[in-house]
């Protein structure tokens, strides 16, 4: 037996309340990232997907490089639940049952395919197993027959525990690449500092539309290594107005409480999207809607679409809300971070713009960032200019973010940026079409370094595996 090394990410993940088969008792969380999943019943036998159907076969150290890759798997975020797990392959597909066969395949982001590919994760048939329960099946297990890998009925035998249950091992193929720093499905990455440590909000991805519900909240002390807090906001018990769309947060701090912004779309099924604002006592939440309604109104303002929020505050301790699709606004925040004059909104929108704004100061100089083209395009990329002032005016600079085909590197957008605290070193957090198999709904989170030439203009940054 193998163990557990050479794994470069680390999530630790808060606890749920899930449905589980009748007298299961929930395991300990599982470690996400890469893994390999090892027979219980016939040890030296992992699961393994050949074409797109899954099994238990033998794997060794001498077994082929392709055997390897087929046995390896990234154990992320649950597609339809964050209480539970789904298993990614190196090829960027999902474990799935599909009239309860096991097998590999693209994600369409549609509920069925996610319950589909989702179990939860209850205690195996000896100590330090697990045993998989379909999200949707509750009754029912992932279980190998014959060695090849059915959902089949929980029975009450010695057997079937043993043939239902794996040990999760280090992984026969190791991750090789820096990135996605957080495994899974995520998009328009806000990243921050708070009392010198990193923090991450994230959209979930992952959902056909872009339908998902709630957002996650990550920690770090080196960029690396993150730290899971589960969930801090959820439309669907937490907000009122909304009940879907739950896209690009952005958190800010004022008076030792957290602000989180946030896009949504209306609880009524209307399409329109509208701005919220939530509030907490810690970064890491459980953040509540601070308003009771939205911070501002889908129909508020002429042109352009209310997501996208993003609040910089400047070093006088001024607070400024940017946001919009199409048409791009900035207005100073009152005291309160929940409110402001509408009269004095302004647009701001620079040439190219299509969405994401994110600003920052460097040496007295303001930068203003956004997203170019669509999201669901390769051809998604980051642009920026610089100011005098939060609210400009504003020169432009340019493309600074953009596809490396080379790579395999597709749709680099919706950023944010963060400087270490203490230093002038900075950091710009980006999604991009997951690597190898993504798509504009199917998207990653990714970091890489921020550097400036003399003048104070950024140089071109080269996104990285």
């Amino acid at each position: 037996m193998r163990v557990l090394a050479g794994v470069t990410l680390s999530i630790l993940v808060t606890g749920f309340l899930v449905a589980l088969p009748a007298g299961a008792a929930q395991a300990a969380p599982l470690p996400t990232g890469a893994r390999s999943l090892e027979s219980i019943s016939y040890p030296g036998r992992f699961v393994r997907h050949t074409g797109s159907l899954g099994q238990v076969d033998p794997v060794t150290s001498s077994s082929t490089a392709q055997v390897k890759r087929e046995a390896t798997f990234t154990v992320v975020n649950g597609l339809a639940s964050p209480a539970c797990y789904s298993f990614q392959t190196r090829d960027g597909l999902f474990l799935r049952h599909r009239d309860f066969r096991l097998r590999v395949d693209a994600n369409t982001g549609d509920p069925t395919f996610r319950g589909d590919a989702t179990f939860c994760a209850v205690d195996g048939s000896v100590s330090g197993s697990v045993a998989l329960a379909s999200y949707n099946y509750p009754d029912r297990r992932i279980r190998h027959r014959d060695f090849a890998l059915w959902l089949d009925a929980q029975q009450d035998t010695a057997a079937f525990r043993a043939d239902s249950s794996f040990r999760l091992t280090a992984p026969w193929t190791p991750k090789s690449t820096k990135g996605p720093v957080i495994p899974g499905l995520f998009a328009d990455p806000h990243i921050a500092t708070f009392g010198g440590r990193y923090y991450l909000y994230p959209t979930t991805d992952g959902y056909a539309s872009w339908s998902g519900t709630y957002y996650k909240a990550f920690s770090s002390t080196d960029l690396v290594n993150w730290t899971d807090h589960g969930v801090i906001l959820d439309h669907g018990p937490d907000v009122s107005w909304a009940d879907n769309s739950a896209w690009a947060p952005a958190v800010a701090t004022r008076g030792g409480r957290y602000y989180l912004y946030f896009s949504g779309g209306a609880a009524s099924g209307n399409t329109t999207k509208q701005l919220g604002v939530a509030v907490a006592d810690s970064p890491t939440g459980p953040f509540r809607d601070a308003l009771g309604r939205p911070l501002v109104r889908g129909d508020q303002f002429s042109g352009g679409q209310a997501i996208d929020p993003m609040v910089f505050t400047d070093d006088d301790g001024e607070s400024y809300l940017y946001w919009g699709q199409g048409v791009a606004r900035a207005v100073r925040l009152n005291a309160d971070m929940v409110s402001f004059d509408a009269a004095q909104v302004r647009v701001i929108t620079p040439s190219g713009y299509n969405e994401a704004p994110f600003v920052f100061k460097r040496n007295g100089l303001y930068y203003l960032m956004w997203s170019e083209n669509d999201t669901r395009s390769e051809d998604y990329r980051v642009a920026y200019a610089t100011g005098s002032s939060p609210l400009g005016p504003w020169t432009a600079r340019g493309v600074v973010l953009q596809k490396r085909l080379d790579a395999g590197i597709k749709g680099t957008g919706h950023h944010s940026v963060v400087r270490a605290p203490g230093t002038d070193t900075w950091y710009v957090a980006y999604h991009r079409f997951a690597v190898p198999a993504g798509n504009g709904t199917n998207r990653e989170t990714a970091i890489d370094r921020m550097d400036f030439n003399s003048d104070g203009t950024i140089r071109p940054i080269v996104p990285t595996l």
